[in-house]
This record gives structure tokens, C-alpha cells and sequence, in this order.
């Protein structure tokens, strides 16, 4: 593929990438994805995208799919994304993160390619007591896999030394899939609050489900969460791309609601939604979450002109709606 204008999506195979690969294309962007397809899928990408397979700690490989494709852009979302597995396997995850982001930049320098948007997390601010957390809050990353991502974010605003343009967007909870039911989460193993109740549902069992940790410093003890539908954050790519086209700069934005819902409000809404009862059983904390994290979204509101619009009742239809879609789930109740 030759064009003059093609944006480059590393890890455009995953969950959120392929959603970012759709959303681009509808508004006429030309996309190149660049994935190991070690988590993601080869039929999440799009048609209408060009794909290789390569792994972004490969600098010379990068260096030739930006140059022969003549990418001007590239959005980074490929990496590892297991808190839990950080913690047991920190050297894995620096490996994945860090350093694949340090060889993504080197070879956007060499190529002078000088836009890039950064996937990025809110889990950088940790353990806070801020009800809505800015972008001006400490970071305190309590996780290997927060730190990796602070880590790429130094990185990235290093490099504006040599004219890169960035914007990082730390996302809240992604979670809910493509209304259109052309791709949405199916990470192995799955560790995601809203799939893994969804499969319950549609699958019930003899286990209970796991709640981990009911004495956190909350309204009812368990952690609570931002959930951002996957369509939204896609939407705040494609206008934080265009923003850095019209304006460089180095920048980071929130991509959240601005409201919270715990461990026990979702279980709650997906039996309410779904009409299956859910067992569960409280186990210890797992090391590196934080009880509460919750956007102030004001910034991308005000400077992206971007806004959450779906609800939890939103993402949880859409995750239900794809989870029966893959496995082909005998259907007890239509949700509406």
C-alpha cells in the first residue's frame, strides 16, 4: 500500500486496536496494523486494513512497514495487559512495554514520522483518594504494569526533544464491543471484570464467581471502576489523531465517564440485564488494584470535544450480545 496519509496501529488485532482500526477506516483514514496476533486475532482486522505480523521490539522490521508504506502516524496499543501477571512476571512485561515502545520511537525518528498516539492507562495513578481523578494527579503506579506504562509515557515525552507530536490517553475500564458485532473482547485467558460475568451468565456452573477483595475502602467493600465502552474510546483516537495533526504538541487526556461502579453494582446490572442468577465468592485482594479509580474527563471533554456516550446498561448489552454471537449460546432470555 502506498498513500500519502496511512496511520500505523500496532496491536490493531486486539481489543481495543481493532475497534480503533474500524473507526478509523469509517472516517477515511488508511491503516496499516502491526501485530504478533500473540492475544489478538487475525479476523478482529477489518478488510479494508493492511496487515503484517511483526512484534513492535523488532526495530528493523518496524523500519520497513513505516517506510514502505509511507505511514505518517502511528497509534501504539500493542503490549502486554494482565495487572496480576505483571506482578508475577515484572521482566516479561518491562521486555513487552517499555521496551518495545523505545524501539517503536527509534525507528518513527529514523523515518521521521513525527505523530503518535499512546495507549496508555489510568492505572498510572494507583492507590489516590481523589473522587475524580485529573490528569494533573501523582502518579503512583502499584502494579510492574503500571509502571510500564509510566515508563512509556516519560519515553514518549523525551522524544518531542526530537519534534514527536504525542498525545497518551489513559484509559479507564474499556469494556462493552462493537454495537455492529464486527469485533469485541475475547482475550485468552480472560481477565476482565464485564466478559468474564458475561460468560458466567451465559454459561452458568457449579463455581461461584471470584470477587476479589470486599474490605476496600468503598461504599459496599469491593473496587470500583470507570467503565468507558470500547466504540467511545475508539471515537477518542481518531479525534486525538486529528487534534495532533491540526496542533502538535505532547499532551495526555482521561478517557473516562466520570462515574464509578463497583465490583457489586455490576454483577447486580448484568442479572438485572441478563436474567441469570450469579453466585459469588469473595477471595483475597489481588495485589496491585487499587480500590477506586474514576475519571475527570473535563480536559478531553473541553479540548477533543469528546464525550462518553454509552451507559453500563450499553456495554453490558454489547458484551452479551457478542459473547452469544462467538459461542452461539442457547439464548434463556432476549436482553433489551
Amino acid at each position: 500500500m502506498n498513500t500519502s496519509q496511512t496511520t500505523m496501529v500496532t496491536g490493531g488485532a486486539g481489543y481495543i486496536g481493532s475497534h480503533i482500526t474500524h473507526e478509523l477506516l469509517k472516517n477515511g483514514h488508511q491503516v496499516v496494523v502491526f501485530d504478533n496476533l500473540s492475544s489478538g486475532q487475525r479476523r478482529l482486522i477489518p478488510d479494508g486494513a493492511y496487515f503484517t505480523k511483526g512484534d513492535v521490539r523488532d526495530q528493523t522490521h518496524l523500519e520497513n512497514v513505516l517506510k514502505i508504506n509511507r505511514c505518517t502516524a502511528v497509534i501504539h496499543c500493542a503490549g502486554l495487559i494482565s495487572v496480576s501477571e505483571s506482578v508475577n512476571a515484572p521482566q516479561k512485561y518491562y521486555e513487552h512495554n517499555v521496551v518495545g515502545t523505545a524501539a517503536l520511537l527509534r525507528a518513527m525518528q529514523r523515518h521521521d514520522i513525527d505523530r503518535f498516539i499512546f495507549s496508555s492507562s489510568a492505572a498510572v495513578y494507583g492507590n489516590t483518594e481523589m473522587e475524580l481523578i485529573s490528569e494533573n494527579a501523582p502518579l503512583k503506579p502499584s502494579s510492574p504494569y503500571a509502571e510500564n506504562k509510566r515508563d512509556a509515557e516519560r519515553l514518549i515525552r523525551h522524544a518531542s526533544r526530537w519534534g514527536l507530536a504525542s498525545i497518551s490517553l489513559r484509559y479507564f475500564n474499556a469494556a462493552g464491543a462493537d454495537p455492529a458485532g464486527r469485533t469485541g473482547e475475547c482475550h485468552q485467558p480472560e481477565t476482565h471484570l464485564i466478559p468474564l460475568l458475561i460468560r458466567k451468565a451465559c454459561a452458568p456452573d457449579t463455581e461461584p464467581f471470584s470477587v476479589f477483595g470486599d474490605d476496600y475502602p468503598t461504599d459496599d467493600g469491593t473496587c470500583v471502576r470507570d467503565y468507558v465502552h470500547v466504540s467511545d474510546l475508539a471515537r477518542a483516537h481518531v479525534l486525538a489523531l486529528e487534534s495532533l495533526i491540526r496542533t502538535p504538541r505532547s499532551d495526555v487526556y482521561n478517557l473516562g465517564t466520570g462515574r464509578g461502579w463497583s465490583v457489586r453494582e455490576v454483577i447486580d446490572t448484568v442479572i438485572a440485564l441478563t436474567g441469570r442468577q450469579l453466585d459469588t465468592v469473595v477471595r483475597p485482594r489481588r495485589p496491585g488494584d487499587p480500590a477506586s479509580l474514576v475519571a475527570d474527563p473535563t480536559r478531553a471533554e473541553i479540548e477533543l470535544q469528546w464525550t462518553a456516550r454509552a451507559s453500563i446498561e450499553d456495554i453490558i448489552r454489547s458484551a452479551w450480545r457478542w459473547e452469544q454471537k462467538q459461542h452461539r449460546y442457547p439464548a434463556k432470555r432476549q436482553i433489551h
